[in-house]
């Protein structure tokens, strides 16, 4: 899309009212696009002409690119002056959002060459204006900043009040968030309700209106009494039927609501409890500046919320899927690209155990296939391969020669492993939702329900090798291009 805005930019004439300020849009583009030097020529030349204020542009967010531009090119000396006089006019106008992210950039220009007095006092404005804004990511992004900061002046206390501190800006963003898709989840549910509660009171409004027009014949023509009768018996069932169906799907989502409820009050009281346990030994290792037991336990505190959120995320979608409110479109997609961007957002807990990440895709492949339903499985998939592998193991994502009109991608891990039996039950199609017995937090097997039901909803299927202690190979037959096409 940028590179089609791009182009139409470039056919707007000289003669264009306001063609200086196209200038300042494809500045913008080529920032977008980490065209830096491009972006600093045409920023450069919007800046130079005049009464550029004329068409609403801030001057202040022009030097605000232009600073970025030059620090992402090491031009530390343009790059200063830019963002200080960027940062100057943001103060004068008292934008206190962006002034939060003048002074992070600024701090991180000279935190960069290593001018740690310089950046200190950019970053401490930067968190002292955090506290006056609502933005939890604002807020976060500030905390942990100071957390570095004190780290490497190696007054680790401190550095641990400002880590708890971003710790709960995060929860608190995360929080916000499950509570907006919780409640506009309700919102549609709710919604539905009154429309079925709507249309049974139209069939019965009908059933008696109905009945009385029934009467009203019979009354005046004796002789089609017979006839009458039987449509009206007729009509009847017909609209029991209609009744029988909408109860049939109430009771259906009143199960999967109560599915829900009991999944959430069994698998997040083990978590918060664990949690409230975690914490407990926390604070004793705090007062006794036990700094080694304050690492292992804030990790394990990590685990156990991220496992907890990936929990709520495929309750979400689960429930979605099973009440039809996910939106399904499938398309051609770019394999290595999708899987690209899921290894991203695991990289940090890929880096925490040692995990050795291999991806071996074919940039040729597209498959045909729903992208949210794929990010989903992938998701799934790759979280438990990290979560069974032991430290320092290996994950490997690769693609084997396409068969059919399937394309193999494989996720194998070198972790635990599992038995023939269990394997069996991941792939019956019943499988059911309930813990394993054991006392370890493992999972419900949600997420392992929810990746094959997406897989057979856009045609594809599932296998699994494993062997106990020799690691787990997931199989995900993925449809190709052109098999919908």
């Amino acid at each position: 899309m940028l590179l089609e805005a791009k182009k139409e930019f470039k056919k707007i004439s000289k003669t264009f009212e306001f063609y200086e300020s196209v200038k300042n849009i494809l500045g913008e583009i080529a920032l977008e696009q980490n065209d830096f030097k491009t972006a600093i020529i045409y920023l450069e030349e919007f800046e130079n002409f005049p009464n550029t204020n004329c068409f609403n542009i801030k001057k202040s967010i022009v030097n605000h690119n232009l600073g970025i531009s030059y620090l992402h090119l090491q031009d530390f000396k343009k790059a200063e002056s830019y963002l200080l006089k960027s940062t100057k006019l943001q103060e004068l106008e008292k934008d206190t959002l962006m002034l939060i992210g003048a002074y992070g950039d600024v701090a991180n220009l000279y935190y960069n060459q290593y001018k740690d007095n310089l950046a200190i006092p950019f970053f401490e404005r930067a968190y002292h204006f955090s506290k006056k804004v609502k933005r939890y990511d604002l807020k976060q992004v500030a905390t942990k900043n100071m957390s570095v900061v004190e780290e490497n002046r190696k007054n680790f206390e401190k550095a641990l009040v400002y880590r708890k501190e971003a710790e709960k800006w995060n929860d608190s963003l995360t929080d916000q968030n499950k509570i907006w898709a919780v409640a506009e989840v309700e919102k549609k549910f709710a919604i539905r309700q009154k429309q079925k509660e709507i249309r049974v009171l139209e069939v019965e409004n009908k059933i008696k209106q109905t009945q009385r027009n029934g009467l009203f014949v019979v009354a005046v023509l004796l002789l089609s009494v017979f006839g009458i009768g039987l449509y009206f018996y007729r009509q009847k069932i017909k609209t029991n039927k209609i009744i029988l169906s909408q109860k049939e799907n109430l009771d259906e989502l009143n199960a999967t609501k109560d599915k829900l409820f009991t999944i959430v009050s069994h698998d997040l009281r083990s978590s918060v409890n664990a949690l409230k346990t975690s914490n407990t030994k926390l604070l004793s290792h705090l007062e006794t500046k036990n700094y080694e037991q304050l690492d292992v336990l804030l990790h394990k505190n990590n685990a156990i919320a991220n496992s907890s959120y990936n929990l709520l995320d495929n309750l979400l979608n689960w429930s979605q899927q099973q009440t039809n409110q996910l939106f399904f479109q499938q398309e051609s997609l770019h394999l290595f690209s999708i899987v690209q961007q899921i290894e991203y957002n695991y990289k940090p807990i890929v880096s925490e155990k040692g995990i050795d990440l291999n991806i071996n895709i074919d940039k040729n492949i597209y498959v045909f296939m729903d992208l949210d339903s794929l990010k989903i499985i992938l998701r799934n998939m790759l979280d438990n391969a990290i979560k069974f592998t032991h430290e320092k193991g290996t994950v490997s994502i690769y693609t084997q020669k396409p068969k059919d009109n399937f394309i193999e991608l494989v996720i194998e891990d070198t972790g635990v492993g599992m038995s023939n039996i269990v394997i069996q039950e991941l792939l019956q199609e019943t499988a059911k939702l309930s813990k394993k017995n054991n006392k370890e937090i493992i999972g419900t097997g949600l997420g392992m329900q929810l990746c094959k039901s997406m897989l057979v909803k856009n045609g594809g299927k599932l296998d699994i090798e494993s062997k106990i202690g020799l690691g787990t190979k997931f199989i995900l037959f993925l449809p190709k291009e052109n098999t919908n096409g």
